[in-house]
């Protein structure tokens, strides 16, 4: 069920927080065809997003353990390649949902469509499939920044 909110006019847009995305992959493809796939905003109706990349796990971890549950610009939402190595997306989202306080939502990008129970197990929001296809990414990206805007919303 997609959520759907009234569109925003463009002075309300530049007025809006960006979005705070972010992604995890070994490979830079996959983090160029998410970037690409993503443009400076995932739907009209929605402000726009910035995205922190990451190539290792260490580095990951760290910019999450600098971020503060108060920030002015905390995290929105987590893209994790679950096909890197050494360290998989997969068992990155379980670490972040165990260890991160309001864990913002996880989307798991798995390589064969017989892994979806795996991002389940992560306890991922969502997970599409390599390779990355634009429109199903996109889409569902705003579908989980739209659910986290409502559920931000509701308990500030």
């Amino acid at each position: 069920m997609a959520i759907r909110l009234p569109p925003m006019s463009e002075n309300s847009a530049v007025r809006e927080r960006k979005y705070s995305i972010v992604l995890y992959s070994d490979d830079v493809t996959v983090r160029d065809a998410v970037i690409s796939s993503l443009g400076s905003r995932v739907a009209p109706d929605m402000a726009e997003h910035v995205i922190h990349q990451f190539a290792t796990g260490p580095a990951l971890r760290l910019f999450v353990d600098s971020k503060k549950p108060d920030s002015d610009s905390p995290i929105d939402l987590f893209i994790l390649d679950g096909e890197s190595v050494p360290e998989g997306g997969i068992g990155m989202a379980r670490q972040l949902k165990d260890e991160v306080f309001n864990c913002p939502p996880v989307l798991v990008i798995t390589g064969r469509k017989e892994d979806a129970w795996l991002a389940a197990w992560s306890r991922a929001e969502a997970n599409v499939l390599h390779p990355v296809d634009p429109f199903t990414l996109s889409h569902t990206v705003a579908d989980l920044l739209r659910a986290r805007t409502v559920a931000t919303n509701l308990t500030a």
